[in-house]
């Protein structure tokens, strides 16, 4: 069974910097599409950042140049560093996987979920 769990939200100033981390059991990481994902209550989830089995990322536009994903397969763990942080990036956030080396830009595709650490960015 393939287990996700986050940490390394918190609170912080516009400006700061926090780095999630999502540690996974049940599963090789290094062999699957892995995500990072948020949503604002009222609001859609949406995705972040992902990283693919070959290492090709992808960031949506708003994050571009401040967050950056990646992964430690030796502990079977992904990282999003996340620098330069504002006021709108204030959410939860979930770590997924999709069980194909290729990621997807719909939610729907993907396998597994962690149940999300929340961030928060004062002004």
């Amino acid at each position: 069974q393939v287990q996700l769990e986050e940490s390394g939200g918190g609170s912080v100033q516009s400006g700061g910097s926090l780095r999630l981390s999502c540690v996974v059991s049940g599963s090789t990481i290094s062999r699957k599409c892995w995500g990072w994902f948020r949503q604002t209550p009222g609001n859609e989830r949406e995705e972040v950042a992902s990283i693919e089995v070959i290492g090709r990322t992808y960031y949506t536009d708003s994050v571009k140049g401040r967050f950056t994903i990646s992964r430690d397969n030796a502990k079977n763990t992904m990282f999003l560093q996340m620098n330069s942080l504002k006021p709108e990036d204030t959410a939860m956030y979930y770590c997924a996987a999709r069980d194909y080396a290729m990621c997807s830009r719909s939610l729907a595709d993907y396998n597994y979920w962690g149940l999300g650490t929340q961030v928060t960015v004062s002004s």
